[in-house]
C-alpha cells in the first residue's frame, strides 16, 4: 500500500547506542542473479561457497523470506532507489542499455496471435526527477559512491544524476564488458597491468576500499552493486578446475564455472567487511546484502543451466517463487540481534523508507513508498502491512515462463494473476500455498475460490493506487496458435529433489522433451516432439582444434540433426554460431554420420539435436576422433 515518508521521519525514536555523536555509514551490497540457493544461508547448496557471506549474516540478521520487486534486475534496482514498485515507476524490463528513451509506460493495442494479452511498453531510463536513496544521503551530508553495475540508464541517467558523487566503472550495460577476467572492454576503466588475468570483482572491492578510506571520517553510502553472477558466464581458471572436481552429476547445482563465480564475489563481500573492520568502522555502519533477482535457469554453460533454484520452482524471468525470493540479510550494529532470523515477508521497495528510518534522514518533501519501514522486523517483531506484489507484465521464453502476470504475497499465500490468460479475455489464476507446497506444485485455486478472490482484491487495488500501465486483451488472438500446456514445464524436472531429476545415461543428459535409455547396446532416444536434445560435458576440456563426431544412428523421427559445441569461457555454449546442421534418413534403418568440428577455444561440451518430431532415435556407436582420426573419446553403450 501507498505509504508517505515524512519530515517527521528525522524524529523517529531510534535509540542509538553506538558512536552517538555520528551518522551510521550504510553499505548496500546487491548481487546480480543471486538465487535463494546460491548461497550457504539457507542450507539448500552443497557445492558454493559463502563463507564472508555468511559471516556478515552472523553480524544482523537473515530474512528467509526477501523477495525482488521483480524477477528481472532494472526494476528492482529502481525500486531500490526510488521505494516504489515496478507497477508505479515503469521499469518493467531490463532495457535501460537500449538507446531508445522512454520516460512513460504506455499500453500496445496488439500482440502476436498466440498470445492472449498484450505487453505494454517498458520505460527504459530511471528519470531525474524522482528523489531517490542516493539523492537523500548526498543530502544529507554523506559521501556517496555507486560502484558497479547501474542499468538503469547512461547520462543523462548515471549515478551522478541520482545522488553519487562517484561512479565506477561509469557503465550502462546489462553485465560487465566483455568478461570478468581482464582484459575487460569498458571505455575507461581498465584492469591493474600488474595483474594481467584480475578478476572484475578483485578490483571492483579494490576501488570501493579506497573509497572507504578516503571518507573513513564522514558518513558514507558505498552502493556496492556487483556484476556477479551475471553472464557472461566466466570466472578463475583455477577456481573452475577447482570445483570442476568437486561437481556432483546428480545435484542440480554442478556447473563448475558458477561455483568459481559464486567463491569471486563471496571473496569480494569479505574485502568489504575486513576493510571495515580494519578501518574500525564496523561497529557504526549498517550493511544491506540482497539480490535484484532469483538464479539464471535459462543461459547454457558448459551444457548445464548455470544453477538450480531447488526446492523454490523457476528461476530469474518467471513469477515463480525461485525468480523473486533470494538470500538477503541486514546488520545494524547495537539494535539487530547478532545471527538473528526472521521470516516477515519483505521486499525491495522496503530498504528506501527503512534507511531514512535507521539513518534519521531529514527529507525535503514528502516522498510516496510503496515500501515499508522493515525496522520492527529487525527488532525482532511483526511487519504491518497487508501484503507485497510483483508487477511483471511481460512473457520472455525462459524456462517456468508465464504470460504477462502480476503476484501477490500475504502470509502463507501467493496468487499470481495472468493476465486475461482465461476464457472470454477473463484472467486466470494460479493459488500457492508455500507453507506446505514451497515448490509451487498444486494450484489451489479451483480448491479456494473465496481466497482468490479475496487476493486478487488486493491486487486489483495494487494496481489502481500505482496507476499501473497494464496488459490488455489481444484482439489479434488465435486459439488455434496458443499453446496454454507449455506453461511452467520446462523447469519441473530441475525443481524436485536431485534424486528426482533427469537422470544421465552413458554420460548424455535428455532435455524436457525426449528420454534416454540404454538398451541392447543402444543408446535409445524418445523424442516427443518440439525441442529433443541430449548434452555431454567433457570431464577436462579438450584443446583447440578440429574435431570429428562419428555416429551410427537410426531414426523414424522427422526433422533433420543438429550438433552444437560448447567452448570455454563462452556465455551461451550452444549458440547457434557454434553448430552443424546434418540431414537423417528416417526409414528406420541405420546409417552411419561424421559431424566436423572447428573450436575457437577448448571444447567443453556438445549437444545432438537428433530430430524435431515425435518418434525413436537408436544409436548404435558414437565416438569423437581428432583430425588425424586419433580416438579421443568413446561413449560406452553396451
Amino acid at each position: 500500500m501507498l505509504r508517505f515518508c515524512l519530515l517527521l521521519m528525522a524524529c523517529a525514536s531510534v535509540p542509538w547506542t553506538v558512536a552517538a555523536q555520528r551518522p551510521p555509514n550504510v553499505v548496500f551490497i546487491l548481487a546480480d542473479d543471486l538465487g535463494w540457493s546460491d548461497t550457504t544461508l539457507y542450507g539448500t547448496t552443497s557445492l558454493y561457497r559463502t563463507p564472508h557471506i555468511k559471516r556478515l549474516a552472523k553480524r544482523g540478521m537473515t530474512f528467509t523470506r526477501a523477495y525482488s520487486s521483480s524477477p528481472l534486475c532494472s526494476p528492482t534496482r529502481a525500486s531500490i532507489l526510488t521505494g516504489l514498485s515496478p507497477a508505479r515507476h515503469g521499469i518493467t524490463t531490463p532495457r535501460c542499455h537500449l538507446p531508445q528513451v522512454i520516460l512513460a509506460a504506455t499500453a500496445t493495442k496488439t500482440a502476436a496471435p498466440q498470445n492472449k494479452s498484450t505487453i505494454p511498453d517498458s520505460v527504459s531510463r530511471l528519470k531525474t526527477d524522482y528523489y531517490t536513496l542516493g539523492e537523500a544521503f548526498h543530502d544529507a551530508g554523506y559521501a556517496t559512491g555507486h560502484f558497479g553495475k547501474w542499468h538503469l540508464g547512461p547520462e543523462p541517467y548515471s549515478p551522478l544524476q541520482h545522488g553519487f558523487d562517484i561512479d565506477v566503472p561509469h557503465w550502462h550495460g546489462p553485465g560487465p564488458a566483455g568478461s570478468y577476467v581482464a582484459p575487460w572492454k569498458f571505455k575507461d576503466f581498465d584492469h591493474d597491468p600488474d595483474v594481467p588475468d584480475q578478476h572484475l570483482e578483485d578490483r571492483m572491492a579494490t576501488e570501493a576500499v579506497a573509497f572507504l578510506e578516503q571518507h573513513q571520517d564522514k558518513p558514507f553510502f558505498l552502493n556496492y552493486w556487483m556484476f556477479s553472477v551475471h553472464a557472461p558466464f566466466d570466472a578463475k581458471q583455477a577456481l573452475i578446475e577447482k570445483y570442476r572436481s568437486q561437481v556432483d552429476p546428480d545435484n542440480p547445482q554442478r556447473c563448475p564455472t558458477y561455483a568459481a563465480m559464486i567463491e569471486s564475489m563471496d571473496d569480494a563481500v569479505g574485502t568489504l567487511i575486513d576493510t571495515l573492520d580494519r578501518l574500525k568502522l564496523s561497529d557504526n555502519t549498517i550493511i544491506v546484502f540482497a539480490s535484484d533477482n532469483g538464479g539464471n535457469m535459462y543461459n547454457r554453460v558448459e551444457g548445464e543451466t548455470p544453477t538450480s533454484n531447488a526446492p523454490l520452482r523457476g528461476g530469474k524471468a518467471t513469477m515463480y517463487e525461485g525468480g523473486v525470493r533470494g538470500p538477503c540479510c541486514v546488520i545494524w550494529p547495537g539494535q539487530v540481534k547478532s545471527d538473528s532470523r526472521s521470516d516477515e515477508i519483505i521486499q525491495s521497495s522496503d530498504f528506501y523508507p527503512t534507511l531514512v528510518e535507521i539513518s534519521k534522514l531529514t527529507l525535503p518533501q514528502q516522498i510516496p513508498f510503496d515500501g515499508v519501514s522493515i525496522v520492527p522486523a529487525l527488532q525482532g517483531g511483526r511487519l504491518e502491512r497487508d501484503a507485497i506484489f510483483t508487477y511483471f507484465p511481460h512473457n520472455p521464453a525462459v524456462p517456468d515462463w508465464l504470460p504477462p502476470s502480476v503476484s501477490v504475497h500475504r502470509g502463507d499465500w501467493k496468487l499470481i494473476r495472468i493476465f486475461h490468460g482465461g476464457k472470454t479475455d477473463q484472467h486466470r489464476w494460479k493459488l500457492f500455498n508455500l507453507k506446505s507446497d514451497i515448490g509451487e506444485t498444486q494450484n489451489l485455486a479451483a480448491k479456494h475460490p473465496a481466497l482468490v478472490q479475496e487476493l486478487d482484491a488486493l491486487i486489483e487495488s495494487h494496481l489502481v493506487q500505482t496507476q499501473a500501465v497494464r496488459p490488455l486483451a489481444n484482439p489479434n488472438f488465435d486459439p488455434t496458435k496458443h499453446h496454454p500446456e507449455r506453461e511452467g514445464i520446462a523447469f519441473n524436472r530441475q525443481a524436485k529433489p536431485a534424486k528426482q531429476t533427469a537422470q544421465r545415461t552413458a554420460g548424455w543428459l535428455p532435455s524436457k522433451d525426449c528420454s534416454l535409455a540404454k538398451k541392447s547396446g543402444q543408446l535409445v532416444v524418445t523424442s516427443t516432439g518440439n525441442d529433443p536434445y541430449l548434452s555431454f560435458n567433457f570431464p577436462k576440456p579438450l584443446e583447440t582444434g578440429s574435431f570429428k563426431l562419428n555416429l551410427t544412428l537410426t531414426s523414424n523421427a522427422r526433422g533433420d540433426a543438429q550438433l552444437f559445441w560448447g567452448e570455454r569461457g563462452a556465455d551461451r555454449p550452444f549458440f547457434r554460431e557454434r553448430s552443424k546442421t546434418f540431414p537423417i534418413k528416417n526409414d528406420g534403418k541405420p546409417h552411419q554420420y561424421t559431424i566436423l568440428m572447428e573450436t575457437q577455444a577448448d571444447l567443453t561440451a556438445i549437444r545432438l539435436d537428433p530430430s524435431r518430431g515425435p518418434g525413436t532415435i537408436r544409436i548404435e556407436s558414437i565416438e569423437l576422433k581428432d583430425q588425424t582420426d586419433e580416438l579421443i573419446y568413446r561413449w560406452p553403450l553396451k
